[in-house]
C-alpha cells in the first residue's frame, strides 16, 4: 500500500486586519497561522542558517505583515513581508507543519527569547563587528 501524499491545500485565505494566513487542507484541517510565526520560522536560509545551529533568532516581527503571497509551482508560497524579507519559499507540508505545531513553536520561540534576553518587540540589532551602520 503507498503512503498517503501529504495534505494539500485548497482554500489560501490572508486576513491583514488580524495578521494571520487561513490555510484549508484536503484531509479537512484549517490553520490561521499567524505572519510573525510565518516570519520568525521562515523556511529562509536567511532565518534557518545553512545547518542545524545556524539559525537567526527574529525579533521586532510582532506587527509584520505580508504584502504579497505568491503561489510557487504546485508545492508552496512565497510571501513578500512588509519588513522586506521574501525569500522564504513555505511548502505545503511546512504551513501545515507551522499550523499544526503552532503552540509548540511558539514556546521554542519564546524560550529562544528568553534565553538570549530580548523580547518579541525587541528591534534587530546587527552582530558586533558587521551588519550596516545606516540604520
Amino acid at each position: 500500500m503507498a503512503a498517503n501524499p501529504s495534505p494539500q491545500p485548497t482554500a489560501l485565505t490572508l486576513h491583514q486586519s488580524s495578521r494571520v494566513l487561513e490555510v484549508g487542507f484536503d484531509d479537512g484541517q484549517v490553520f490561521r497561522i499567524p505572519f510573525e510565526l510565518m516570519r520568525v520560522y521562515s523556511p529562509s536560509a536567511e532565518v534557518q542558517g545553512h545547518g542545524p545551529g545556524q539559525e537567526t533568532l527574529q525579533t521586532g516581527k510582532r506587527d509584520v505583515g505580508i504584502s504579497q503571497l505568491e503561489v510557487v509551482g504546485h508545492y508552496a508560497v512565497q510571501p513578500t513581508f512588509t519588513d522586506g524579507h521574501d525569500t522564504g519559499i513555505f511548502a505545503w507540508g511546512y504551513l501545515y507543519k507551522l499550523g499544526a505545531e503552532q503552540d509548540e513553536l511558539w514556546q521554542r520561540y519564546e524560550q529562544r527569547l528568553a534565553d538570549a534576553g530580548v523580547s518579541r518587540d525587541a528591534s534587530m540589532q546587527p552582530k558586533a563587528g558587521g551588519g550596516c551602520a545606516s540604520h
